[in-house]
């Protein structure tokens, strides 16, 4: 027999290399975390500060202001004064019926026109790339070039509308100035500046939809709406909803369009929408008061309308 060896094995000193058991340090496991994450935390804090000073600072002063009056630089609580004077205002409730207006029409073209956009060019063999690009070039162009590109198109003396309504034999139409007509033409110009983005967006959900559904749909005997309607739209469904809200709570504040095509206000008050009016209240009328109120009131009807489309949603899913 030979004699044991007196050398440690190897399993004996890895057995005894190892740190014994026990809780780590206090503060060490925390430490290196931190020391790991920082550049992240970094990144982050700044952005909440980013964030904080330039959306949620904003919201709480117009909060605030909503229930003040500034007067030669003395601020002073009155309650719900504001309130009252935007409701006694006449020009309150018809910049509701006309923001309200825009919004319909905005989704009966707005929203109906880009989904078809979507199906034309989701069916097409050859060029969806070159079309794809014609479509969302106008979200490209800045806002303001867009709207004076419309305002010469609709430009009673030498708009080409009007040329080419003269070409066919039909009357021309003050599209800016008559008040049956001004709020459409803006609906018309906004639809054509922002339905790029959501005309891609509703070709990639088109495009995640499996063919042999359509398959199905076809040896069932199914035409083009049919298949639109029982196939395409239950598969898009989520996106159709998502994007209604968006486009609800984008044309509810619609602005910049109004203002530039018709002055804000339009012909005998026909294009006057909330937004434009807190405008007036700030701006015109330099009651920062009345402004905030008003678009606290906004505020509220529109996160009133998201949460209620959230718990529906949910209860439809559930």
């Amino acid at each position: 027999m030979s004699a044991p060896s007196l050398t440690p094995s190897k399993t004996a000193r890895a057995r005894h290399a190892q740190p014994p058991d026990g809780p780590p340090p206090p503060g060490g496991s925390f430490a290196r975390s931190l020391k790991r994450n920082l550049t992240a935390h970094g990144f982050l804090i700044g952005a909440v500060l980013c964030f904080a000073f330039f959306s949620w600072y904003p919201m709480v002063r117009e909060f605030l202001l909503a229930f003040q009056k500034t007067d030669q630089g003395e601020v002073s609580w009155v309650g719900l004064d504001n309130l009252r004077t935007v409701f006694n205002d006449p020009a309150f409730w018809q910049a509701w019926r006309n923001t309200l207006l825009f919004t319909v029409l905005a989704l009966v073209l707005g929203f109906a026109v880009p989904f078809a956009v979507a199906l034309i060019i989701n069916e097409l063999r050859h060029g969806k790339g070159y079309l794809r690009l014609l479509v969302y070039l106008p979200v490209m162009l800045p806002p303001v070039a867009a709207v004076l590109l419309f305002k010469y198109l609709y430009d009673p003396g030498y708009g080409l509308l009007n040329e080419l309504l003269g070409s066919v034999g039909l009357p021309e139409q003050q599209w800016l100035q008559d008040p049956d007509l001004s709020m459409l033409s803006v609906v018309i110009a906004s639809t054509w500046m922002n339905m790029g983005g959501a005309a891609l967006i509703y070709l990639a959900a088109l495009q995640g939809i499996p063919g042999e559904l359509y398959e199905a749909a076809e040896l069932d005997g199914a035409g083009l709406f049919r298949k639109i309607w029982h196939v395409t739209i239950p598969q898009t469904r989520l996106i159709l909803s998502l994007l209604l809200l968006m486009q609800i709570i984008a044309t509810m504040q619609v602005f910049v369009e109004p203002f530039l095509l018709t002055g804000g206000a339009g012909p005998e008050g026909s294009t006057t929408t909330v937004v434009y009016l807190i405008y007036q209240y700030a701006f015109n009328f330099n009651n920062y008061g009345a402004a905030a109120a008003l678009g606290l009131l906004l505020l509220v009807l529109l996160a009133g309308f998201s949460a209620a489309y959230v718990k529906l949603n949910r209860a439809e899913n559930e």
